[in-house]
């Protein structure tokens, strides 16, 4: 909040007229939310609720998909044991080196 109203006194001394508002208005919008948010966490505050609490990630939740094909087709698959190529499930033989698998 101090860093705003420091920019306030400096745009007071914009010499463009509409651009001194403009800018003024930006701050002013800016003081006003600064403002909310500091209110909001002292009464969080004072019913004892921590605001800022970090959470664990839920373990139960799943792997997001892999974002690229390649990857995507080498999560959770087998491997070939003479090649250690990625496996087709469907198949029973390695794509790359043929050894059945």
């Amino acid at each position: 909040m101090r860093h705003l109203q420091v920019c306030v006194e400096e745009a007071r001394t914009i010499a463009d007229p509409k651009e001194r508002e403009q800018r003024l208005l930006q701050l002013e919008s800016a003081l006003q939310e600064a403002i909310i948010y500091k209110n909001r966490i002292e009464e969080l505050h004072r019913h004892g609720i921590d605001p800022i609490r970090l959470v664990e990630a839920e373990s139960s939740l799943t792997q997001p998909p892999a974002p690229k094909k390649v990857e995507a087709l080498m999560t959770g698959k087998d491997r070939c044991k003479v090649c250690n190529a990625v496996l087709e499930p469907d198949l029973a033989f390695c794509p790359a080196c043929g050894a059945e698998q």
